[in-house]
């Protein structure tokens, strides 16, 4: 990507520039994009998250793309322009949960101003890139990370987009590879073709995303995660369908609708002014029966994967947990633990729960992984579509 800013407020002119000159090379491969079109997009640009690789993409391909041919060619120029690369990652997903992440990195991660050795490298000191790239931040602990790289971080959570997995709905739709033949349209072909229609319509039944529930642990004891976790969960808002997001410490807090907010920074200070138990202690058996009584038991988790993230560090009875966590697993789908103190990776399949807490609750849990840095959120990304 060229090394231009991708913040309009801090780069302005050069901000700007970017745009144009991607506007350019799309008409260098014959996309009829005019200067009225190139100030739509900036405009477009400029409402949403610029430093968000995927707003850049969908806002230039509503505003500058005019016919559905030209796709395959916006695709890939985009690619070219702000990823470096040509090959075609695929038609389902252009841009992948690890690909974007990267390109986040590449992103937002500020170049280093030109000028002496010293100041060069207390420059680097103060944006917090000394033997950090991203491959390492990826691996690093929340809790070993500097203020500067926690950042970054954040910045490169923000791109990641969850895919839930899907469920068969009682409706059914037009499908080639249906079981049950299409009568209405076998009828409506049939009369079309004059008595012999050239196929059998068939349908099938609709596939439907599954709706992701996240319950939070923001106690005193995850103060080293917390924020990262609220950021994966204003990330994951934005990628799914349908997504409940809970905070709990010592009682239970809905904060769905503060993280609808477009920004990320707005929402989460809002996410955060919501919850009055942060930092606090911790009643995991208590918030999870007052989830269960007040949300669960109306149906929000029916057929949907519930995901807890908490140390498991419960100061309360671990029979009220377990009871609740028993009820929890005969109302949704499947429940997903992410422990922080869990090792990521093949150590983790050797993990055995220390605390009482996750003694009571693990029965109940279907996949025990990692959330102590952001691999193993990447990975939580990977698994999450094989829940079925």
């Amino acid at each position: 990507m060229p090394d231009q800013t991708t913040d309009p407020a801090a780069g302005g002119e050069a901000f700007v520039a970017t745009l144009v000159e991607f506007g350019r090379q799309l008409r260098d491969e014959e996309v009829p994009v005019g200067p009225g079109d190139v100030l739509t997009y900036c405009a477009a640009v400029a409402e949403l998250v610029p430093s968000d690789l995927l707003d850049v993409y969908w806002a230039g391909r509503a505003t500058l793309v005019g016919r559905y041919e030209q796709i395959p060619v916006y695709d890939r120029v985009f690619r070219r322009f702000f990823l470096s690369y040509d090959e075609d990652p695929g038609p389902d997903r252009p841009f992948g949960v690890r690909t974007r992440a990267e390109a986040r990195s590449v992103l937002q991660v500020p170049e280093t101003e030109p000028g002496t050795g010293e100041e060069q490298e207390e420059r680097e000191a103060e944006l917090g890139l000394v033997a950090s790239d991203a491959a390492t931040l990826k691996g690093k602990a929340f809790r070993a990370c500097s203020d500067e790289e926690l950042a970054a971080l954040r910045r490169i959570m923000r791109t990641i987009r969850l895919a839930p997995p899907r469920r068969r709905s009682r409706r059914s739709v037009a499908d080639p590879k249906g079981r049950r033949p299409d009568l209405r349209r076998t009828v409506r072909e049939t009369m079309r073709a004059l008595g012999d229609p050239p196929r059998l319509p068939r349908r099938g039944r609709r596939l439907r995303l599954r709706p992701l529930i996240l319950l939070l642990d923001v106690s005193g004891s995850m103060a080293d995660y917390s924020r990262n976790l609220l950021q994966f969960a204003y990330s994951t808002g934005r990628a799914a369908a349908r997504v409940e997001v809970f905070c709990f410490g010592t009682r239970l807090t809905r904060i769905t609708r503060e993280l609808r907010h477009r920004k990320p920074d707005e929402a989460l200070e809002r996410a955060a002014a919501a919850v009055a138990d942060w930092d606090g202690g911790t009643r995991i058996g208590e918030s999870l029966h007052a989830f269960v009584r007040d949300w669960a038991r109306r149906g929000l988790s029916r057929g949907g994967i519930v995901v807890i993230c908490s140390d498991g560090l419960d100061r309360g009875d671990p029979a009220v947990l377990a009871g609740a966590m028993a009820r929890l697993s005969r109302l949704s789908h499947r429940i997903v633990w992410l422990n922080p103190h869990r090792p990521g990776g093949p150590d983790g399949g050797r993990y055995r729960p220390s605390t009482l807490g996750m003694t009571a609750a693990e029965p109940y849990v279907d996949r025990l992984l990692s959330a102590q840095d952001l691999r193993s959120l990447e990975e939580f990304a990977a698994v999450l579509p094989g829940l079925r």
